[in-house]
């Protein structure tokens, strides 16, 4: 596991996740022409309250590859 420490919605936060997620994740936020932090911001704000942000980073990810 990698843990990185980001702002998100004014405050910061850290996220723990395996490699592979940060390269797909540093992929998709280069993809689109946007920071990590704002990809994860939108993330953050889509997520249902009961979910952790590392696990709806994952599913989001897992989404986007499955289109």
């Amino acid at each position: 596991m990698e843990k990185r420490s980001l702002s998100i919605a004014g405050h910061r936060t850290s996220i723990a996740l395996e490699p592979e997620f940060w390269a797909a994740l540093d992929d998709a936020a280069a993809a689109d022409g946007r920071s990590m932090a704002g990809l994860i911001t939108e993330i953050d704000e889509g997520r249902d309250p009961e979910q952790g942000l590392a696990s709806a980073v994952r599913v989001w990810l897992l989404k986007r590859t499955s289109r």
